[in-house]
């Protein structure tokens, strides 16, 4: 009886929280119409395509289909830890992402803060303005216009050097120059991109603090350091969260555009093996094994730092 009369309570609460789902559904349902296209569009384009992911662990062929192919587990796997080019690719592609993190991750903040200081608005949309138009250009124009900079056959950076009683240097086909240009790509083009996002979190800073600090004897660097960085920190830290969960991923275009076989041992990432091994050479599950590594690592990183933002009290990204 007592068992019964338990059932019958859990049937009452559950059918009152999914009437409370539902009320909750029906008063915002014009909010959850607006989420509907961005939903969809990630169900389709982003979740869908990992089904392709099976092939990994396939010795997949194109004629027999995914559900034809020989399944042979995580042979693909051995043989990408077995091959010695692939400590390679790891240094290079680990090398660049820190590279990248040490050297570019700070310049949007800096910017940023600085173009704050600035009191003439004029200057200041200049200056932001001149920053932020590399972004919305293609790797192929950035890279281009680097060539034609940095070339040996009348390049203004080389004949600059020649003037100057140097001998020239062959910036693109010299291995020990692609880290620093692949640098300097990067944050002439997106530099300007990361200071937007900065600017706009400082605008939200309460102006009465600055005003309380300046009443105090605070000066303006006083100011940046205990009211804006702590305003922004939040910020930071989901975007350097973000950054990280994109370690092994550092833009198959650019590294592609610079890569060339004097460069290759230092310009080869996991990216372009991808793109040689599986559409070049026809080894899909072999691409897909090596694509299935790197967001497997991109994951165990991304809950590492959000767990990491957590214990020193930010929000992370869930």
């Amino acid at each position: 009886m007592k068992s019964q009369t338990a059932i019958d309570q859990q049937t009452v609460i559950k059918r009152k929280m999914r009437s409370e789902l539902w009320k909750r559904i029906d008063r915002n349902k014009l909010l959850y119409l607006m989420i509907l296209p961005g939903l969809i569009y990630f169900l389709i384009f982003k979740y869908a395509p990992m089904w392709g992911l099976v092939i990994a662990f396939q010795d997949y062929q194109p004629y027999l289909g995914v559900m034809g192919s020989e399944w042979v587990g995580l042979e693909h796997f051995r043989t990408l830890f077995s091959d010695p080019w692939f400590w390679t690719i790891f240094k290079n592609t680990l090398l660049l992402f820190l590279f990248n993190l040490l050297f570019f991750f700070p310049i949007p903040i800096i910017l940023a803060l600085m173009l704050n200081e600035v009191r003439l608005q004029f200057f200041k949309r200049t200056v932001q303005t001149m920053v932020y138009i590399p972004h919305f250009m293609s790797w192929v124009i950035i890279v281009s216009i680097s060539f034609v900079m940095l070339t040996k056959d009348g390049g203004i950076i080389n004949d600059l050097i020649a003037m100057l009683g140097f001998e020239k240097i062959n910036f693109l086909l010299s291995s020990e120059w692609f880290r620093p240009m692949y640098i300097l790509q990067v944050i002439w083009r997106e530099a300007g991109w990361g200071t937007i996002i900065y600017l706009a979190a400082i605008a939200a800073v309460d102006p009465q603090l600055y005003e309380a600090a300046r009443m105090d004897g605070a000066g303006r660097f006083r100011q940046i350091w205990h009211i804006t960085l702590p305003a922004i920190r939040s910020v930071i830290v989901i975007l350097l969260i973000l950054k990280i969960g994109d370690i092994l991923e550092l833009g198959f275009e650019h590294v592609y555009l610079l890569l060339n076989p004097m460069n290759r041992d230092v310009a080869e990432i996991f990216d372009t093996f991808v793109y040689t091994t599986g559409l070049q050479q026809g080894n899909y599950s072999y691409s897909a094994a090596v694509g299935f590594f790197k967001s497997i690592i991109g994951l165990i990183l991304v809950v590492l730092a959000n767990r990491l933002a957590k214990k020193f009290g930010e929000e992370g990204v869930y």
